[in-house]
């Protein structure tokens, strides 16, 4: 299989806060933030395995800055790294302040996605390249997440995580 890039999978999305989406602090929802996050994820991902994807974890969420009503949001989602079957997506969601302009990151998510055929069955996805310094270190930070994630649900020997142990060995 050909390697991709990252900008191969490339999603932005950007929209609106609508009153309907926003809690009684007439910030966004949350979980609708999660849900604008999880379709980005899913087009990344569908671009680079050019398969049907499913979620199959969300890793991370961190919702660092609320998004208040009426802020333009951009969710932008690209492959951080790609294994057997299996891809990490890379969410960064800015928003923009509805009177200057100004773009700030607000948030930020890493999810998993499984490929599949159309019977369900995981099927392999191409490698990705990364080429940017950015790219480069979500993708070596990838593989030791995925390390961890398996030792912690018992998958994986501590021992044979070699990427967790070179960051406590030097």
């Amino acid at each position: 299989m050909r390697p991709k890039t990252p900008n191969d999978s490339r999603t932005l999305m950007t929209d609106m806060v609508l009153p309907s989406e926003t809690n009684p602090l007439n910030n966004l929802f949350g979980g609708e933030l999660l849900a604008r996050m999880d379709r980005a994820a899913s087009i990344a991902a569908r671009r680079h395995s050019r398969r049907i994807t499913v979620t199959a974890s969300v890793n991370h969420v961190a919702f660092n800055r609320s998004v208040p009503l009426g802020s333009v949001v951009t969710v932008e989602a690209a492959v951080s790294r790609a294994f057997k079957t299996s891809m990490e997506i890379f969410i960064d969601v800015w928003m923009e302040d509805r009177f200057t302009g100004e773009r700030t990151k607000a948030n930020e998510a890493i999810y998993t996605f499984v490929a599949v055929d159309d019977t369900g069955i995981p099927t392999e996805v191409p490698p990705l390249q990364p080429e940017t310094d950015l790219e480069k270190e979500r993708f070596a930070a990838a593989l030791r997440r995925k390390q961890l994630s398996l030792v912690l649900a018992g998958k994986m020997k501590p021992s044979d995580a070699t990427e967790l142990r070179a960051l406590f060995t030097s």
